[in-house]
């Protein structure tokens, strides 16, 4: 270009039909198409045309929704013609990815930008879809800067198809006219994707369980699926939240509008939005149009697990397609995740863990409906050949409908007992089974009344205790150790008093019965402080159902730093609500006549409570239909 050239005039003489820049492609030259919902579908037409007159033209783009079916061509012409780079990272059982499977080319979301800036694949053409230049001549790449930037920018040849549709969207999204060769001018309506609107049981559940994890000042980053969105549905009681992710969708927007998303706590672009692509509807991508509050970079920016540790408390929302049993994870495009292309899991996953206050969660929808209408199981034993996304070692929060776990320190037997833990209780004790056969889990040991049990979560309570965060939940089978650390930490008049004797053995069978339980007949309650996962158990309430009598036999322990300090009462009044709602008559408890805290405890129910001596032992009992 002459060093006078206006940009203007540049931009008028460069001019051309989608026709004729397709035409100066040649055979045997790689050509990047831009990705997501920002493919320029009438360059793609034409050159699904013109693929006849190619022979050995090489197609690279994401994985995605093919508006013009490039694969037909290759399969037709047995890759002569063209062939097709898909990058992908992740599974590939779905029928229509399945199908060309050899096309794939397995990459971090991360990596793939430096792949054409090095060179190391050179693009020859780029075909680019880009809003109406500004008045200095810059034109965006709207709603697509991910990896289409770096294609863009290293391309011997640029094609952009000008679309006023296209919004100008704020951020590193630029591209100037002067490095690009052809202008095709095609107004046509962007790839959109309607909000995910009705949403399974299973999604709710999993964001109901979520939400619980999410603290006020997080920074998110958040996939594209159903359960994905569920999740940032619930999360209309947080405050101060960031978003830092590959995708921006419809439900970010509203959360935004709604003022749950402020971006002021992000410790890293504070204030901004930042993302490398949207996908979602026409009202979000008017959203982003000049939004200063939006800032959209490159996928080796935003998918930089590096970039992503610097923000505080770094949040990563993603779907495993499928689990085994030690924590490694398959992920799967879908019809609607298919506009993700490359698997951006792994970076947020590693970037998250490394924030200060990150955390890392995978979701699980705990069965997948097959074709033939049978289901099967996400918690599987083996991977098989399913392709590993996330290796286990990178592997912390697991939620599914049947509650959330941490894997991280865990040993293989502690991962096998909590991935069943979350699995389809149909499925459990299979499962179970299968790892005894494995070796990951001892030969004699069983699931009890955990093979069926359902999770309560709305028995979990978090209150403060002498500026201490307590949370005070049911137990899980994951919790199978720290009951035991907490019974041998207590005083040994507490163990007496607990145990009615001197005990200074807890093995495991005796904390197995607590732990193992099916929350209806028998219920454990733990208060825990600290993180998730790793918090000290520091009190302990259970009660079993008596049959004969239809009464709840009640216990408690109770760390000495927290006695005296409302502990026991929470736990024996959330004991009798379960009771009740289970159908049990009443409670019954055991413990000596001089444990008066035990029977000022007993009063504070309004029940009517009943006291007798039986071979040196005090017996308290109240009957829920005798109000004190």
């Amino acid at each position: 270009m002459p060093a006078s050239q206006y940009w203007a005039d540049r931009y008028l003489q460069r001019r051309v039909s989608g026709a004729t820049a397709i035409g100066y492609i040649k055979s045997g030259q790689r050509v990047f198409i831009g990705s997501g919902c920002g493919e320029p579908q009438h360059l793609v037409q034409c050159l699904t045309e013109a693929a006849n007159s190619f022979s050995g033209l090489e197609i690279v783009r994401l994985l995605g929704r093919e508006t013009a079916s490039l694969t037909a061509i290759a399969d037709r012409t047995k890759d002569t013609s063209l062939n097709i780079r898909s990058i992908y990272l992740g599974s590939a059982t779905a029928e229509a990815i399945a199908q060309h499977r050899r096309f794939i080319t397995p990459m971090n979301m991360s990596d793939v930008s430096s792949l054409f800036l090095s060179r190391k694949m050179p693009l020859h053409v780029a075909l680019v879809q880009v809003s109406p230049p500004d008045d200095f001549g810059w034109m965006s790449l709207g709603i697509s800067v991910d990896v289409t930037m770096a294609a863009a920018r290293s391309a011997d040849i640029v094609v952009a198809q000008v679309n006023s549709k296209m919004p100008r969207v704020m951020g590193s999204s630029f591209i100037h006219v002067n490095y690009v060769d052809y202008f095709v001018e095609y107004e046509e309506e962007l790839l959109a994707v309607s909000p995910v609107r009705e949403l399974t049981e299973a999604a709710a559940l999993i964001g109901s369980h979520i939400t619980h994890l999410i603290d006020d000042g997080s920074t998110l980053q958040i996939g594209l699926d159903a359960a994905s969105q569920a999740t940032v549905r619930g999360l209309e009681n947080k405050n101060d939240l960031g978003i830092h992710s590959q995708f921006l969708t419809d439900d970010i927007m509203q959360l935004y509008a709604k003022g749950n998303i402020t971006n002021l706590k992000k410790g890293l672009n504070e204030g901004k939005m930042v993302a490398s692509m949207a996908v979602g509807s026409k009202d979000l991508y008017e959203f982003l149009n000049d939004n200063p509050a939006v800032d959209f970079r490159p996928s080796d920016y935003v998918n930089d697990p590096f970039v992503i540790a610097q923000h505080r408390r770094m949040v990563s929302l993603n779907v495993a397609y499928i689990m085994d049993l030690t924590g490694q994870v398959a992920a799967e495009a879908s019809a609607l995740t298919r506009f993700a292309g490359v698997s951006g899991i792994p970076d947020f996953v590693r970037g998250a863990r490394r924030s200060a206050g990150g955390k890392s969660i995978l979701m699980l929808c705990s069965t997948q409906l097959q074709a033939d209408g049978s289901t099967r199981s996400s918690v599987v034993p083996t991977m098989g050949d399913t392709a590993v996304v996330v290796p286990r070692g990178d592997v912390h929060y697991v939620v599914s409908e049947y509650g959330a776990v941490n894997l991280f320190g865990k040993s293989l037997q502690e991962r096998v007992v909590a991935m069943i833990s979350i699995a389809h209780p149909d499925y459990r004790e299979d499962l179970f089974e299968a790892a005894k056969q494995q070796g990951l889990i001892g030969r004699e040991r069983s699931l009890g009344e955990a093979a069926k049990a359902v999770y309560p979560v709305r028995l979990e309570e978090t209150i403060e205790i002498g500026g201490t965060e307590v949370v005070i939940r049911p137990a899980k089978p994951v919790d199978e150790r720290r009951i035991q650390e907490h019974y041998y930490t207590l005083p040994k008049e507490d163990v007496v008093s607990r145990f009615f004797g001197q005990k200074t053995i807890f093995a495991r069978k005796d904390v197995e019965i607590r732990s193992q339980i099916d929350y209806v007949n028998s219920l454990t309650l733990v208060a825990v402080v600290g993180e998730f996962g790793f918090g000290k158990v520091v009190g302990v309430a259970e009660f079993m159902r008596l049959k004969d009598e239809n009464l709840a036999e009640v216990a408690f322990s109770v760390s000495p730093e927290f006695q005296g300090k409302g502990l026991g009462r929470i736990f024996l009044h959330k004991l009798s609500e379960v009771a009740r709602e289970s159908g049990i008559s009443g409670l019954i408890a055991y413990t000596f006549p001089s444990n008066v805290p035990m029977i000022a405890l007993f009063r504070t129910l309004p029940y009517k409570v009943h006291k007798q001596l039986e071979d040196g032992e005090l017996v308290l009992t109240c009957r829920f239909d005798e109000l004190a």
